[in-house]
Parts: C-alpha cells; structure tokens; sequence
C-alpha cells in the first residue's frame, strides 16, 4: 500500500484550514501533518514536520507566501509547495513560480480539481488553475529575452523536451508527444535542470518562455 501524502497547511485563516483538512482527511492518499497561520510559522512547521506538499497561502501577516517558498525550499528541498490563493494577478504568479513553488491554484477551484492537482505536483508536474495559464504566458512573453548561451550545452532531445515543457506540457504528454518513456523524459528533465542551474520543470518551463524558447510566433 502506498503510503499517504503528508501535507501542511499555511493560512491565516483557520476556517479555511479547517476545510481544506475536512477534505483532504476523507481521501485516504493525504494525510495532514500539521497547520501554520503564518508565514514565519509555516517555514518552522515544515523543517519539523518534513511533509511531501506545502499547501500555501499567498498574503499572509508577518512573511508573505511568496517570501515563505524560498525559505521552505532551503529547510526541505524535497517537499512540492502549491500556492492556494485568491490572487489573480500574473505577477504574483510569475514571482512564485520563479521562487520555487510547483503549483499556483485558485481558492474557487473544484474539489476534485484541486486533490488531482496534489496528485499529480508529487509526479513532477506543475499545477496551475485553468484561468491562470494564459496570464503566465502573457506575462512572460512580455520581457523574454534572446536565447542564452546555456541552452547550447543541452542535447537536441533536450531541446525538444525543454520546449514541450514551455508549451506546458506535462511528463506523461512529452512522453506521448515524443514517443518516449516517461521515465526517459524525467531523465532528460532532471539532466536540462543540472545544465541551466534549476530546481525543477516549472523553474525549467519559465527560463525556456522568457526566453522565446518554444514560443510560436
């Protein structure tokens, strides 16, 4: 039996928490190892606790979401940190992803959404809510800049799959797309990380935007 995933819960406000618990605790995959209603609180929770998701609100009293990432990557550099927000601004979304975070998630999103996205952040996929994606796009292609001299060290099946990740694509789609395994494709992902000095797919899917990489024009 595969064990749960163990999630934290950062918010300040705990009616929120207290639903989001409610239904993570009726599936039997999640397993909620511990509650923070603050950033500074939230960073301390996960280095103790160790859990394999941060679920993180974005503005918070004392440290916001966005400062928060940086500091749980550096306490537990494994675990996936999901922001949980009502922001829609493309900035806040750009920041957070370029800071670590895997997902970036709608508080009006369906529950079933929602848990699928938990899900699949701990395969190796970024989640982000439906209405976000476009503006991530927009946002980027904004201030892309000429291809970096970085992107030379990759192979030509790098390439490709560096691409994909900019059309935001997911393992198992690159995988199907290129005709690869998709243990294949987390191979070549996590050699394009160690090439470009990333931390992972979604921090990889940004470079490539910024940078035209993949875009059509």
């Amino acid at each position: 039996m595969t064990s749960p995933i163990k999630v934290l819960l950062v918010d300040d406000h705990a009616l929120f928490r207290s639903g989001i618990k409610l239904l993570l605790q009726r599936n039997h995959d999640f397993e909620v190892v511990g509650e923070a209603s603050d950033g500074i609180e939230g960073v301390k929770r996960a280095k103790a606790l160790q859990p394999d998701v941060v679920l993180l609100d974005l503005h918070m009293p004392g440290l916001s979401g966005l400062d928060a990432i940086k500091l749980i990557q550096e306490e537990v550099p494994a675990c996936r940190i999901i922001l949980l927000t009502v922001s829609e601004e493309g900035e806040d979304l750009t920041t957070a992803l370029k800071n670590g975070a895997v997902g970036y998630l709608l508080k009006n999103i369906d529950a079933d959404f929602f848990l699928d996205a938990i899900r699949r952040a701990m395969q190796g996929d970024s989640v982000i809510s439906n209405e976000m994606t476009a503006k991530l796009v927009a946002n980027l292609r904004r201030g892309h800049e000429p291809i970096p001299t970085e992107i030379s060290k990759l192979t030509p099946r790098e390439g490709d799959i560096l691409s994909q990740l900019a059309s935001g694509l997911s393992n198992k789609e690159i995988a199907r797309e290129l005709n690869l395994a998709e243990s294949t494709v987390k191979i070549h992902i996590q050699s394009i990380l160690k090439k470009l000095g990333l931390s992972n797919r979604v921090q990889a899917a940004i470079y490539a935007v910024e940078r035209g990489f993949g875009i059509q024009h």
